[in-house]
């Protein structure tokens, strides 16, 4: 672990985190907090990112940044345990569509543009 390695993760990680509040709240905004729609987008958005960086082959400090720090910071699996939750309290079955969109949606996007990026 290096200084500039630990300032490009923690610089990525700040802008992965504000651009998630970002489309949570204009998720919240636009469609209701019904249902998590802001965290599927992330993970979605992200899964499809992180697939395309891997595909290109993005290494280094690079690498540290885009995909240690801002998909770090952007993606997150904590809120979506906690959603999950939540949903399940209310409905075993909206939960359960929640996760297997949140996986299906997320390993597809992964592939489709880890793809694009070995192309």
């Amino acid at each position: 672990m290096t200084w500039l390695g630990a300032l490009l993760v923690a610089l990525g990680g700040a802008t992965g985190s504000v651009l998630r509040y970002a489309v949570g709240v204009y998720a919240a905004t636009a469609f209701g907090t019904a249902f998590p729609w802001g965290t599927l987008a992330v993970n979605v958005v992200g899964s499809a990112a992180i697939g395309l960086l891997g595909g290109l082959g993005v290494a280094g400090d690079l690498r540290l940044l885009l995909i240690t720090g801002v998909l770090g910071g952007f993606t997150t699996f904590s809120a979506f345990s906690l959603e999950t939750g939540l949903l399940f309290q209310r409905a075993w079955w909206l939960a359960a569509l929640y996760v297997f969109s949140s996986l299906a949606l997320g390993l597809l996007a992964f592939a489709l543009c880890f793809w694009l990026g070995k192309r």
